[in-house]
């Protein structure tokens, strides 16, 4: 039976599927691969396991050897020439004066074409910027729009919660984020607050989504009117996390009750029927 193997070509990369073939692999490894671009060092990221029934998908690419010294020395020449080219593309974009932000910069594996990855507000013209590259590099050039998400993954940096961005130590790609998401966590709406430093919400807010609106949907809603043993009241506050409601008696007084403090609601007209039977 064949195997597949995750293959990722950045630190912080995505995690591609390839078929194992006759190799032994173990994460770490280095591998040569065959992409759509050509061919490409790749490291093994996930442990070989079995292919499965795959009949309606299309076939994987194969691992195509193992990577050699050589390979390595080519890789490390590759990342001098694209902090090379990074440095030159900037001293373009000023010369010519255009309004990007460079981003980074990749190399292909066998050095026949470079990838300028960039952010702007609007459209850019950056045609004689592309002749500039392409009279000094003398390989194909591609400016490439990124996000700004994409820019945050690519540059790292340090979150408001003191790690480093989750986007560059274990996310393969990006899931949508909504401000009702943290309305149901209860958080700050203040958008300094519930922001990256990309400026865009903060993807750990969509981590626990689902388990906060499973933890409320046991909680009685905003408004609702309960029985306690301290008497009826209505729901003004939840704390999801501590499984409480803060509640506002008929007397105006507040209590913290738990959910399994709140009694089921009285049947109307169960007192009557009892008086007609005695």
């Amino acid at each position: 039976m064949s195997k597949i193997v995750g293959i990722r070509f950045k630190p912080q990369g995505k995690t591609y599927d390839f078929d194992v073939g006759h190799f032994v692999l173990t994460p770490g490894t280095h591998v040569i691969v065959e992409t759509e671009q050509g061919m490409a060092l790749g490291t093994v990221a996930t442990v070989p396991r079995p292919a499965g029934d795959r009949a309606d998908k299309p076939p994987l690419k194969k691992v195509y050897r193992l990577a050699h010294e050589e390979d390595l020395k080519q890789h490390a020449r590759n990342l001098e020439r694209e902090a090379e080219a990074h440095a030159y593309c900037l001293e373009c974009v000023e010369k010519l004066g255009l309004v990007m932000n460079l981003v980074s910069v990749e190399s292909l594996f066998d050095g026949t074409k470079l990838t300028f990855y960039y952010t702007a507000d609007g459209r850019v013209d950056f045609r004689e910027l592309v002749k500039m590259l392409v009279k000094k590099y003398r390989v194909r050039i591609e400016m490439r729009h990124i996000g700004v998400r994409n820019r945050a993954k690519m540059c790292g940096g340090i979150g408001r919660c003191g790690h480093e961005l989750c986007c560059c130590t274990f996310m393969n790609s990006f899931q949508p984020v909504s401000v009702r998401m943290a309305k149901e966590q209860g958080l700050s709406l203040n958008p300094s607050k519930i922001s990256g430093l990309c400026g865009r919400l903060m993807c750990c807010l969509a981590f626990e989504h689902n388990a906060y609106c499973e933890a409320k949907s046991k909680l009685p809603k905003f408004g609702k009117k309960v029985r306690t043993k301290m008497g009826e009241g209505k729901v003004v506050r939840q704390n999801i996390l501590a499984e409480t409601v803060t509640i506002r008696l008929e007397q105006g007084r507040e209590v913290n009750v738990g959910k399994n403090d709140i009694l089921p609601p009285s049947q109307k007209g169960e007192v009557s029927r009892r008086g007609k039977t005695t």
